[in-house]
């Protein structure tokens, strides 16, 4: 007796497309179980903390002589003027909430010692919140005085504290290799709880005139510090009492989707940043016509190599194809971020220009922000591999110091003869 056999699919079965419904919900559940299972491109996430501790960190020490008079007491935007602003735009800066230097002076040096604690990536969960806190309160207390680099180091320290910084590249994950999650988050209960315990102080003893940036309410900043501050608690506690249990697993979740989002929006907001950029330039006679880099390679205030700045400003060919190489990479940037090969090769160009930037037109913090930013779309391979190459050449420097200090020691040898 014969089995019957199942016919074999046709050609046509096996082309048959699969419904566009079908294909988008596919993609939306692959999407979905992506951005909830892990937190995505903390290489990424490192570089842009690491660049933007670095740049407003060493933007303060390079401004420390004259920091009274961008911020200060001798700043002439006065303290009394900067309140009025802060009234119409409720921004937040606790540099508003006393007038004495004493105040100002710790204020500064505390946003230095953040921005280098941020740096070395030490308990990056509490120190990019108060990174957040001290950019915000630098920048907002003199508003007049800051460009655009600053206002993408505002940005950007807005959407760091949302991220898991601190994933690579760090001390803090230099402390879980070799303590483990319980040993590297048990250290730092002490400083939440001083840091609850001043933020209590702050908001209800009435020592402290907020100005009333730490009014309660649903869209306050003291909602927003709060909240860090129950959800770093209740992580915690829960790591300690059930580290395996749902409660625990769900806050895991909710912090990968709270960095993919935040990294998502650094990706957008470096898009925009260049798209208006560029189209704003296109409306430029200037940049029409191609002679738009001439005038501030002239300007005495873009003009740290004189002599520089005239060689390339003699040359039409080279003021017009740097003109136009700079509005088409800035405007072409946004539409190919998709394609993993022009991109590479566009992000290398914009990296080269605002190194050139840093160089020829004496803009270092400017040109490290943007650098900082455009760090974001890295490919993960590249960063794994520079990381690899810096710790190498760490390990070799530490070895040959090793080496020097053991033969400096060292009895010296007689030899007789």
């Amino acid at each position: 007796m014969t089995t019957p056999t199942t016919p074999a699919p046709t050609a046509a079965a096996q082309s048959t497309p699969v419904p566009l419904p079908e294909r988008l919900g596919t993609a939306a559940r692959s999407g979905w179980a992506a951005a909830t299972s892990r937190a995505l491109a903390p290489y990424q996430a490192a570089v842009v903390r690491i660049g933007f501790a670095l740049c407003f960190g060493g933007f303060l020490l390079r401004e420390w002589p004259h920091r009274r008079v961008l911020y200060g007491d001798r700043s002439p935007w006065s303290l009394d003027l900067a309140r009025q602003m802060l009234a119409g735009n409720h921004a937040f800066t606790v540099l508003a909430w006393s007038d004495n230097r004493w105040w100002f002076e710790l204020v500064y040096a505390l946003a230095i010692l953040v921005s280098a604690l941020l740096l070395l990536g030490w308990r990056t969960r509490t120190m990019s919140v108060l990174f957040l806190v001290c950019v915000l309160s630098i920048q907002n207390r003199s508003v007049l005085v800051g460009d655009g680099g600053d206002n993408v180091i505002h940005l950007m320290a807005i959407y760091l504290a949302f991220t898991r910084c601190g994933a690579v590249w760090s001390l803090d994950a230099r402390r879980r290799r070799l303590r483990g999650e319980e040993g590297a988050e048990g250290g730092g209960v002490a400083l939440w709880a001083v840091l609850g315990l001043l933020l209590a102080v702050v908001q209800f003893s009435g020592l402290v005139d907020t100005r009333g940036m730490l009014d309660p309410g649903l869209y306050s900043w003291s909602t927003v510090f709060w909240c860090f501050w129950l959800l770093s608690g209740l992580w915690w506690y829960l790591g300690r009492r059930d580290p395996e249990g749902e409660p625990r697993a769900l806050l895991d979740t909710l912090g990968d989707m709270l960095h993919n989002c935040a990294m998502l929006v650094v990706a957008v907001e470096v898009c925009f940043i260049y798209a208006t950029a560029g189209w704003y330039k296109i409306q430029g006679s200037l940049w029409q016509g191609g002679t738009a880099l001439y005038f501030p390679l002239h300007l005495d205030y873009f003009n740290p190599w004189p002599a520089l700045s005239q060689q390339m400003g003699a040359h039409p060919l080279i003021v017009f194809a740097l003109s136009y190489g700079t509005v088409i990479v800035q405007v072409a940037f946004p539409f190919v971020v998709f394609n993993r090969r022009i991109k590479n090769v566009l992000l290398v160009l914009m990296m080269i220009e605002h190194a050139a930037i840093a160089f020829i037109l004496g803009l270092p913090f400017f040109s490290l922000a943007m650098i900082s930013a455009d760090a974001v779309f890295l490919p993960t391979s590249f960063l794994r591999w520079a990381g690899a190459g810096v710790a190498q050449l760490a390990t070799l420097a530490r070895d040959s110091f090793t080496r020097r200090i053991q033969t400096a020691r060292s009895p010296n040898r007689v030899t007789s003869v």
